[in-house]
């Protein structure tokens, strides 16, 4: 069976055929998120931490680092903002410390600077999972090296020069393509884990049968563990936690071994809960006085005030105790288990004294 090894210092993240769905998450990237990216222009690194904590409590096994900022207050100040090679390479070193420091699970180094990857791997402790190379010919001869020197799995992103092809076969072309480029390095098939390129089911209706014959391929034909960017079959659609959680445990089945997504449901903010009160005000119904924001949130199913597991964790260790990747349904069980509320311990249990 094909074993990718990822570790931090002190715990192992295995990612294979026979081994439970390994969860990657991707929240630490700030590609998109513009209070997080001001927040590290400004040397803030709270919402990082923060991040780390909860999408370990969520069940994350990797935890993603992308340092793609884009820091537009200090290019002006400094055109050498401008050129991320310039940013990321002490951005990655920093994130990486920072992160390690407050949780113990291992990392994956996210770039396209070769830079930020190489100061990401000598920053991680342990064995990092590196993100990632492509099939394009100077991609390849400047990342795999660095794969080979750290002796680290890496992702491997099935397009090349021509871009990204909507032939699955083309697609399963260029993985072959890197699994035997890297074999030249020295690289084994069990440290490559293949991301197939997952396309959105809004935009191509055939995108989800395509992946799953292309992930039965990758397993059948060479042999390699397989990720992807879960999210991006719901891309533009409405619900898209409700196809997400379709998704994943169809994907498990057809060989897919890890995912890299946000394995956090986000809490509900005071704006949607005073909205939601108000509606419940003008239909006229009468709340207990003294109600909490949590009970209040929980009653009306509008999630929860505090970050927790995302639905999209439920399907998958769901997934997982069918697959039989669950012994005894104990990860199921404690996932299910009730926390007692703040302030309240948990019941006792045992025989009660007779009076």
């Amino acid at each position: 069976m094909t074993r990718t090894i990822v570790e931090s210092k002190t715990k192992t993240a295995i990612i294979g055929f026979d081994q439970p769905f390994c969860v990657i998450g991707e929240r630490i990237n700030p590609t998109g998120r513009k209070i997080l990216a001001e927040e590290l222009e400004r040397g803030d690194f709270s919402r990082v931490e923060a991040d780390a904590i909860a999408q370990v409590a969520a069940g994350a096994n990797i935890l993603d680092i992308n340092s793609g900022a884009v820091f537009s207050n200090k290019m002006a100040e400094d055109p050498r903002y401008a050129d991320n090679n310039f940013v990321e390479p002490p951005l990655m070193k920093e994130m990486v410390e920072r992160v390690q420091a407050i949780v113990d699970v291992p990392l994956c180094i996210d770039s396209s600077v070769p830079g930020a990857l190489e100061n990401g791997l000598a920053a991680a402790e342990g064995r990092p999972l590196l993100n990632s190379v492509t099939g394009e010919e100077e991609r390849l001869e400047l990342v795999l090296p660095l794969v080979k020197k750290y002796n680290v799995p890496v992702v491997a992103i099935s397009n090349d020069d021509t871009g990204i092809s909507e032939d699955p076969d083309v697609r399963f072309a260029v993985a072959k393509k890197i699994v035997e480029r890297a074999a030249d390095f020295g690289i084994p098939a069990h440290d490559i884990v293949v991301d197939p390129l997952v396309m959105p089911i809004g935009a191509m209706g055939t995108a989800g049968l395509q992946v799953f014959t292309l992930v039965r391929r990758l397993r059948e034909e060479l042999g390699v563990n397989t990720t992807c960017g879960a999210s991006n079959i719901s891309f533009g659609l409405p619900n898209r936690h409700g196809i997400n959680n379709a998704f994943l445990p169809m994907a498990m089945t057809a060989g897919m071994t890890s995912a890299i997504m946000n394995p956090v449901a986000l809490p509900v903010g005071p704006k949607k809960i005073a909205e939601k009160m108000a509606e419940i005000e003008a239909a006229g119904i009468i709340l207990p006085a003294g109600m909490d924001d949590e009970t209040f949130v929980t009653l009306f199913g509008m999630g929860s005030t505090k970050p927790r597991a995302g639905k999209e964790m439920e399907a998958i260790r769901a997934a997982n105790f069918l697959t039989d990747n669950d012994a005894s349904g104990s990860e199921w069980i404690k996932f299910n288990r009730v926390a007692p509320k703040e302030g309240e311990g948990r019941a006792r249990t045992g025989r009660r004294r007779r009076g």
